[in-house]
């Protein structure tokens, strides 16, 4: 068996062990937890009021569009972070790309907000 082989085959043995142990963790607390169910453990907690209604409600897709926004424009963040603490070593190049990103996001910035997205109503 080859250096590289056996190398994974280490990765192979511990992810293994780590799964065996994980299982047998969970097995055991489920044989010596208590178990004793009533009818009100058993009832749906709201932050202490008591439950109104049904479980289901619709939330409005505009409110999950928002919030992908968001991590688009976060993750941005964490793109130019790197980029202008090394700008001398990418010099003309590194700044033509990271102009070339950013015209992209506001792209679609722009695209987002003409399509009222953006509005929080």
């Amino acid at each position: 068996m080859s250096e590289f082989l056996r190398a994974y085959l280490t990765v192979a043995v511990f992810a293994a062990f780590a799964g065996l142990l994980i299982a047998g963790v969970l097995g055991l607390s489920r044989l010596i937890r208590p178990n004793r169910p009533t009818p009100q453990k058993l009832l749906t907690y709201e932050s202490g009021v008591d439950p109104v209604g049904s479980g289901f409600s619709q939330s409005q897709v505009r409110y999950y569009i928002f919030a992908l926004l968001f991590v688009m424009f976060d993750v941005e963040a964490v793109f130019i972070f790197p980029w202008a603490m090394r700008l001398e070593l990418y010099q003309v190049f590194g700044l033509v790309e990271m102009a070339v990103f950013i015209v992209i996001l506001v792209f679609g910035l722009v695209y987002a907000w003409r399509k009222g997205v953006l509005r929080w109503v």
